[in-house]
């Protein structure tokens, strides 16, 4: 029995794995069209590009990042590409006041709110954890905090509108990995809450979607 439950429990799981990755996409673009979107972390990398493919699809975008330059040439490329709108709001979510504030922003300038996009992160190291505990604070300001900060003040609009938040997360907040001690139990941290309140909003019958996206090593 003992043989065989060995054999049966990969054979299942690997069944499982292949009926989830290949379930029909019901995912098509117009979904997205005129809906209006927060995209943090949206000078570069990731963010940027999330941007551009909401633009092509025609939703409302708002996006934030610390660098107003960058920004500005997003909300303008982000037009060219199809955007129903686009503005900016330059800042550091490192003060939760402001992680705050790009949401009322959302509020005042879209009329509304359907898709949280959280994506930013802080600035961290490859290396042995030095016993920095402020720079895990710091981090954790950033890479969590202010999350749920946004996420608590977009609640009443998502609510509403039956909108989404998409969080961008790590396999580093998976698994711990060397090196990265620091960033890594941010990480953590947002798969913890997320996680728990996606099983919270699902007891409640509230119709708020909570997708964590785990992502491996990208070349942006």
């Amino acid at each position: 029995m003992g043989r065989l439950q060995k054999i049966l429990i990969p054979f299942l799981g690997l069944v499982l794995a292949f009926w989830f990755y290949s379930a029909r996409e019901n995912f098509k673009p117009e979904m997205l069209k005129g809906k209006r979107v927060i995209v943090t972390g949206a000078s570069t990398g990731i963010g940027e590009q999330m941007a551009y493919h909401l633009a092509r699809m025609g939703s409302h975008i708002l996006i934030t990042a610390r660098t107003e330059a960058k920004l500005q040439k997003g909300g303008e490329r982000c037009l060219e590409l199809g955007a129903a709108s686009a503005r900016y709001v330059s800042g550091t979510m490192e003060d939760m006041a402001f992680a705050e504030h790009v949401v009322k922003e959302a509020e005042t300038s879209l009329g509304g709110l359907d898709m949280l996009i959280l994506n930013h992160i802080g600035t961290s190291y490859f290396g042995y954890f030095n016993g920095d505990v402020g720079h895990v604070r710091k981090l954790l300001e950033i890479n969590f905090l202010s999350y749920v900060a946004m996420t608590v003040s977009a609640l009443p609009m998502l609510k509403e509108s039956e909108g989404s938040i998409v969080v961008v997360s790590s396999m580093a907040g998976k698994v711990g990995f060397p090196f990265t001690v620091p960033y890594s139990a941010t990480k953590f941290a947002l798969d913890g809450f997320f996680s728990s309140l996606r099983q919270e909003f699902h007891i409640q019958n509230v119709n708020v979607s909570i997708t964590l996206c785990i992502l491996g090593f990208i070349d942006t």
